[in-house]
């Protein structure tokens, strides 16, 4: 079944070009299961990062990958408060999928 992960994140001023270019620079094709990645500004700073995989075993193989990007970020990153740390992250399931 399909998975999807989706992350919130808030860059500090001045850096939202480094942030997308961290991510174009990113290689998601070596990541087995990964199927589609988003990055979408949602505000001012403020971003998700949204992927789709085959499944939940593969979404979990790749972490340490992702973790390892993560850690290219967390300099530009800003804390988003209210004890989250500086990623507000979800992940599962897809129960319903609508459109093509």
């Amino acid at each position: 079944m399909t998975v999807m992960n989706v992350v919130h994140m808030r860059v500090k001023p001045g850096q939202e070009a480094e942030y997308i270019r961290l991510h174009k620079d990113l290689d998601v094709s070596s990541w087995q299961g990964g199927r589609n990645f988003w990055l979408v500004k949602t505000g001012e700073r403020s971003f998700i990062v949204v992927g789709e995989w085959a499944d939940m075993d593969a979404m979990v193989a790749a972490r340490p990958m992702m973790i390892a990007s993560l850690d290219k970020l967390r300099p530009i990153l800003e804390d988003l408060g209210g004890g989250r740390g500086v990623t507000e992250p979800y992940s599962g399931e897809v129960a319903l999928h609508l459109g093509g």
